[in-house]
């Protein structure tokens, strides 16, 4: 096997297959190479002490990927820069990695502008300068990789994706991004004749881990598009003649609205890899379009815990990928009990059967977050991985995602999972997404509140929710929310997720509309107005329980 990601790269030298084509642009792996070592003289030329790291705020563009290969050769670090941050929090975020160099373009210096993120005018590379691609090119030379460079060479600080709480820079060394690239291939099918399709930033681990690293390894056509779009998806599809991609259950979940053709099932799409995709859109991907989606389980952090079972139950990830793989209480460290399922596939021992999944062996395996000791810490305890992620076992082996730390809700002494409320929203043919968390109630415990997001054009009361709800056999009787917020755009992190820890945090005090569930028997969800919202306000003031209104 390969050690490192420059290793991979000076193995394409030599093959004039295409390996990059953008909208306008279509460069062999050769020239992609060719171009990396450029750009890796170009970052050695303009060195300084300190850490080597190399920011990119760009969106998916041709120099992104040839930035990764100039990093990987010169034995630098690649920071993908978050262009869904703002402010001070993205001024903070950047500042923290020390970075030496960045590379942009006049849209991402306009987002950075009154932002003191610790780099200088003069150290800050243009791409669309005038006199950008001449730099470039006096730095031409054969490709080469610096011979300090070995396996544990850092390559990439990936800002975890944040849908939770704050993000933390996670280091991936080139050992563990080639790793990645060769199990990856493997596990997902990505050949020599794929084209990948890169509709996923380039700054998050999904694209990278995902697509980027096995294309490399597999001698296949990276393609991509600046930014996802479901309405330019099939076009762009068809013009690449992409076979894999990658993506995020939003994602899917937006392709499916577009209206169905003829032509859907004839597109040159065979497979992908993801997350958060439900079941149900799984499936009716596969119908539309003649493409199988891998739905697997991982993190810029870590990932080769679960091995895939195409074969398994629905909603399974797959079985333990070694005999590290626990479920466990974090309490005790006891490993759970196997769960017993009911005929619709609830837990009725979610109580002992639900804990966290950890891995035995991956304290040695895990590389840390950049001057993070309080998050490295959270992760590696008693010698052991915690993932943070909540999950269960069946009487077969099979491992189930739970939701993470935190997605149990409990509701007049019982505990509700909110992951199989969202699963459940997300069966309606115009719910786009949806995210299902814990809200207080004025008087004890807590209520189930759901954020759902809904196309522009359609409207809440088109849904008849309460009717769908009733449809749904799996829908335990503390699982339908009390409150739902409407929107036609939720806000999401950098890689399209939904920013659940905001949204909770927000509640119902949300400026968007919210609906309460309202009445007994026949019950109907009623729009709040600001003098309901007063008044449950003065509920929780009532009960001494203001406290819990964040």
């Amino acid at each position: 096997m390969t050690d490192t990601i420059a290793d991979l790269l000076l193995d394409r030298v030599g093959d004039h297959r295409p390996g990059l084509l953008s909208h306008d642009a279509t460069l062999t792996w050769d020239e992609v190479v060719r171009e990396g070592a450029a750009r890796a003289e170009l970052a050695r030329a303009m060195r300084v002490d300190g850490p080597f790291h190399i920011g990119v705020l760009l969106d998916n563009v041709p120099e992104f990927v040839l930035w990764l290969g100039g990093a990987a050769l010169a034995g630098a670090s690649i920071v993908g820069i978050n262009s869904t941050r703002t402010g001070s929090y993205l001024e903070q975020e950047v500042r923290d990695t020390e970075l030496q160099l960045l590379i942009t373009d006049s849209a991402g210096l306009a987002l950075l502008d009154g932002l003191d993120i610790g780099v200088p005018p003069d150290r800050t590379l243009l791409i669309d300068d005038p006199s950008y691609a001449a730099l470039v090119a006096k730095h031409a030379c054969e490709p080469t990789r610096d011979p300090s460079i070995d396996a544990t060479t850092q390559l990439l600080l990936l800002f975890t994706s944040g849908t939770t709480g704050a993000s933390k820079a996670a280091r991936c060394s080139q050992g563990r991004l080639a790793a990645l690239g060769q199990m990856n291939s493997a596990k997902y099918d990505v050949r020599q004749h794929d084209v990948s399709y890169c509709c996923m930033p380039l700054f998050h681990g999904n694209a990278l881990m995902g697509l980027w690293a096995p294309s490399l390894v597999a001698g296949a056509c990276v393609a991509l598009t600046p930014k996802f779009s479901a309405s330019r998806f099939l076009e762009d599809v068809r013009r690449f003649g992409a076979t894999y991609f990658t993506y995020v259950g939003k994602a899917i979940g937006y392709i499916l609205l577009a209206p169905e053709s003829a032509d859907d099932a004839g597109c040159t799409l065979t497979h992908g890899f993801g997350t958060e995709a439900s079941p149900e859109d799984q499936a009716e991907f596969a119908r539309r379009f003649g493409a199988k989606l891998h739905e697997a389980y991982g993190s810029s952090e870590g990932a080769g815990m679960i091995a895939l079972a195409p074969d398994g139950p629905v909603g399974a990830l797959g079985r333990a990928a070694h005999d590290g793989v626990r479920v466990v209480d974090p309490q005790t460290r006891e490993v759970c009990p196997p769960a017993v399922l009911d005929r619709h596939g609830r837990v009725l021992n979610a109580e002992s059967a639900i804990g966290e999944l950890v891995d035995l062996h991956g304290a040695a395996k895990f590389e840390g977050y950049w001057k993070n000791p309080e998050a490295d810490a959270e992760r590696v305890r008693h010698g052991w991985y915690w993932t943070g992620d909540l999950g269960y076992r069946d009487a077969d082996g099979y491992i189930y995602f739970a939701g993470r730390s935190g997605d149990w809700i409990r509701v007049d002494g019982e505990n509700t999972s909110a992951l199989l409320t969202e699963r459940i929203l997300r069966r309606h043919p115009a719910i786009v997404a949806a995210c299902v968390f814990a809200v207080a109630d004025p008087r004890s415990g807590d209520q189930v509140m759901a954020a759902i997001e809904i196309p522009v054009g359609g409207s809440f009361e088109a849904l008849d929710l309460p009717s769908f709800l009733a449809e749904q056999a799996d829908l335990g009787t503390k699982g339908a929310p009390r409150f739902v917020r409407a929107a036609h755009a939720l806000p999401t992190t950098g890689s399209n997720k939904l920013q659940k820890k905001a949204i909770q945090v927000e509640g119902w005090r949300t400026s968007d509309p919210v609906y309460r569930w309202e009445g007994r028997g026949a019950p109907s969800y009623v729009l709040m107005s600001e003098a309901d919202k007063t008044a449950l306000r003065e509920e929780f003031a009532r009960a001494g329980r203001l406290r819990f209104l964040p």
